[in-house]
């Protein structure tokens, strides 16, 4: 009897062991289709400047004397976020504010939520050139964070400092998707004037590279969803954990029992 209960069990066990289909796994299925394509270029990654964000603004001339008025001082601050540990000068950062403005010396407050790096150069550029000759202006980004979460290999709040940082990019920095993943529904949560947006990829359709949510931009979430083999196998195990606990909890006090019985018996 025990025998047979211990077998039905290690059914149940197998049962509930199941694999991923290996076509699940392949990205781009359709890739073979697409003879040729084109990327967009620097101006249609979509990252502009939003409140919170670090930037670096130097400007510099033939005569650096001239314009080292429209510059901040030197300090041992550290950057937002990042530790300094070797205590050497840097130029100061602008944090913008939650009214997407920045504070120049000189120039006074400048308005820069939507704007791109190259955007912001021009127009201080253009402000420092009523005054000075041949100005050079250089404005970058410190970065930005981007947060990948779910079926990936090591879920973290990643920072990025490229200009250009797609949802493969950040994919292949959190270890790629678990066999787990579904590639068909990688969902980016983006915040637009406040609202939030869902876009669900489909990283088995070569399409994903023409999306707007190719390019991922501050503070976005990509969020891989957990496929249904292990949903199922999930829910599974928890609606039968008590189950198995309760016939584990059976058997052995049939098995002692039936050792009283047969102790009994024999005297």
């Amino acid at each position: 009897m025990i025998k047979k209960i211990f077998c039905a069990l290690l059914g149940v066990a197998l049962l509930s062991c199941s694999s991923t289909k290996p076509n699940d796994l392949i990205y781009f299925k359709n890739i073979e289709n697409q003879i040729n394509g084109t990327m967009p270029d620097g101006n249609d990654y979509g990252i502009t400047i939003q409140p919170e964000d670090e930037l670096v603004i130097t400007v510099s001339s033939e005569i650096p004397e001239v314009t080292a008025k429209y510059n901040l001082p030197l300090s041992n601050t550290a950057s937002k976020g990042v530790t300094e540990a070797n205590g050497q000068p840097r130029l100061q950062t602008y944090i913008v504010d939650k009214q997407g403005n920045i504070t120049l010396p000189v120039l006074g407050v400048l308005h820069v939520k939507g704007l791109t790096t190259d955007e912001i150069a021009t127009i201080i550029k253009n402000k420092v050139a009523e005054e000075v000759k041949d100005p050079y202006v250089k404005v970058e980004s410190m970065g930005f964070y981007v947060n990948v979460m779910g079926e990936v290999k090591a879920p973290q709040r990643m920072r990025v400092t490229s200009k250009r940082f797609s949802i493969l990019d950040a994919l292949a920095a959190a270890g790629d998707l678990t066999e787990w993943g579904r590639r068909d529904n990688v969902m980016v949560i983006r915040e637009v004037d406040g609202q939030k947006s869902f876009q669900r990829m489909n990283l088995m359709d070569n399409s994903i590279f023409a999306s707007p949510y190719f390019y991922l931009q501050q503070n976005d979430v990509v969020y891989v969803q957990t496929n249904d083999v292990k949903a199922d196998n999930s829910t599974y195990n928890q609606n039968n954990g008590y189950k198995l606990s309760v016939i584990s909890t059976i058997v052995s006090a049939a098995s002692v029992i039936a050792s009283l019985v047969i102790a009994l018996t024999v005297k």
